[in-house]
């Protein structure tokens, strides 16, 4: 290069056309980047909804009985522990059957941090602010410990190897009667006080009275929210792309550089916090809680949650938690019209708890061979046969 010559920058890019700004403007779907496809709210459909639905979450309690405020309630706190579930089943791929261990153990973390001693049961009475954090941190703890011994195995064996777990814990919880109370006794949960605020207490807002359990109500939809909006963060980063690595196949997954002892480790401790969480505010709508709530059905439960919602799903764990908390109302009020007795030994075929043991059975049965994807997947067979209409795909 000779010396006259100058060395000229490069020429800043083309601003796009009027025109193609106005085929990107009449195509709204069309992503333009990854991180506009991978957005939370990739498409203003999505964002209204979600408002929409918002919307309506708080101003449900003013309009239902209080004890179906409890029931949506709970099904937030079931919507926690089963995107928890999701995080490790659906999208790491390790099944569990321990789910129920872990609730307790966040259950009892909550209540000896949080409750109030008495008869020799231990209580330090701290504030939510604290116990809460604790109740997940406690169980995410434990499966740190157990994590290398579960990630030697997988499939059928690493489910045998979790259910152990609840058979252990179920009897570890009968004989700690300074933490759970004993057996058949039980003891009081944590109290609902957070910075000072008792969440079972009245308040008057506007001029408008809020029943005792409508702030708990509103708090546990707080809680729910920022855990789904944290593991829908999750699975877009890169560890959430290691579990769905290994999930597909972890032989290759570790070719490429993947560590399935982290990586799997990492499910099961996060899966275990959620568990926590949603141990701890289930305890508080109970009311009192026993050794025998956390046992192999409430494990079960949780996997209705996800394979009936949908594995791999944020949106599924949701649907599949609405589902499962409300059958039992559904099953009650149609005691009247089929053969089904209200309690043990009076009378019909079934009783209510057995029908609905056999319907969750079913419907697993079903949505594994029909519809693996769960209700979402339905969705997005729903979705999309709109959206393509007129045409067949």
């Amino acid at each position: 290069m000779s010396t006259t010559d100058t060395v000229r920058p490069d020429p800043a890019p083309a601003r796009p056309s009027r025109a193609a700004t106005r085929s990107l403007r009449g195509r709204p779907a069309l992503y333009t980047s990854y991180a506009s496809e991978l957005a939370i709210f990739n498409t203003g459909t999505k964002k209204f909804w979600v408002g929409a639905l918002v919307v309506a979450v708080l101003l449900l309690p003013f309009a239902l009985q209080r004890d179906m405020v409890a029931l949506v309630a709970t099904v937030f706190v079931f919507a926690i522990g089963g995107i928890g579930l999701n995080l490790l089943t659906g999208y790491a791929g390790q099944v569990s059957l321990g789910q129920a261990f872990f609730l307790g153990v966040g259950a009892y973390t909550a209540a000896v941090f949080g409750g109030e001693s008495s008869r020799g049961v231990i209580g330090l009475g701290w504030d939510m602010a604290i116990w809460l954090p604790l109740a997940g941190l406690v169980p995410a703890l434990i499966a740190l410990v157990l994590a290398p011994l579960a990630a030697r195995v997988r499939g059928l064996y690493l489910a045998i190897l979790t259910l152990g777990l609840v058979f252990i814990g179920e009897h570890i919880f009968k004989e700690a009667d300074a933490i759970t109370g004993g057996a058949g006794v039980g003891r009081a949960p944590a109290e609902p006080i957070f910075l000072g605020f008792n969440l079972f207490d009245r308040y008057e807002v506007f001029g408008y009275r809020i029943d005792r359990f409508t702030t708990f109500y509103y708090a546990c939809f707080v809680i729910f929210v920022v855990m789904a909006v944290l593991a829908r963060n999750l699975v877009r980063s890169r560890f959430g792309r290691s579990f769905a690595a290994v999930r597909d196949r972890d032989v290759a997954a570790e070719v490429m550089g993947v560590s399935l002892l982290r990586t799997k480790t990492i499910a099961f401790a996060i899966s275990s916090f959620y568990a926590g969480i949603a141990g701890a505010l289930l305890s508080i709508i109970i009311g009192r809680i026993s050794p025998e709530t956390w046992n192999f059905f409430l494990s079960v439960e949780f996997l209705a949650v996800i394979f009936i919602g949908g594995l791999a799903s944020i949106s599924g764990a949701i649907a599949g938690a609405v589902f499962v908390v409300m059958l039992p109302k559904l099953v009650n009020n149609l005691t009247g019209f089929l053969p089904v007795s209200s309690g043990v030994g009076q009378g019909g075929i079934l009783n209510v708890f057995e029908l609905q043991t056999i319907i969750f059975g079913l419907l697993i049965v079903l949505f594994l061979i029909l519809e693996p994807r769960g209700l979402y997947g339905l969705w997005i067979r729903v979705r999309n046969y709109f959206k393509a209409w007129p045409f067949s795909y």
